[in-house]
């Protein structure tokens, strides 16, 4: 079998940031590395849990909302997928920053939260995702189209 493009990353070159991982006809599926991977430190999943909930409902919400295929955690728990269609590098950079900027300044019940919307309602953990938020905010403040390629084994 082929070896993944994501199995393609040197992860011992990773830091935080966005990173363009594959691009599919008019599909790009971006990377939002939030730790740096194998560093011992990982997203704690009730954060990653309510951090999903924030960012898929503000970016599902955004201008953007129709080009927004899918944004959820990464099972090595370093980040973020966050797949759009037919939208421009810097587009999804400033979506990806609006969205934590929404999640780092979240007040009240998170959206999606109650038993009847969720399949494991009591795992959330708000000041833990807001956290992350506001360090991914700041960490792609700057962050430019340019920015995006992963350096490749």
């Amino acid at each position: 079998m082929e070896r993944i493009a994501s199995f393609c990353v040197d992860h011992d070159l990773l830091v935080p940031g966005m990173y363009t991982s594959r691009v599919d006809g008019d599909i790009t599926t971006y990377d939002v590395r939030m730790v740096v991977p194998n560093a011992g430190e990982y997203l704690y999943p009730p954060a990653a849990h309510t951090l999903e909930h924030l960012l898929a409902t503000k970016a599902r919400n955004s201008a953007f909302a129709d080009r927004v295929i899918y944004v959820g955690p990464m099972g090595c728990l370093t980040g973020f997928y966050f797949l759009v269609r037919e939208m421009s590098p810097a587009d999804a950079i400033a979506l990806v920053r609006e969205c934590m900027e929404f999640a780092a300044g979240f007040e009240g019940t998170i959206p999606g939260s109650a038993r009847v919307e969720c399949g494991n309602y009591q795992m959330h953990d708000l000041t833990g995702a807001k956290k992350i938020a506001a360090r991914m905010r700041d960490v792609l403040c700057g962050w430019t189209p340019e920015m995006l390629a992963y350096k490749k084994i």
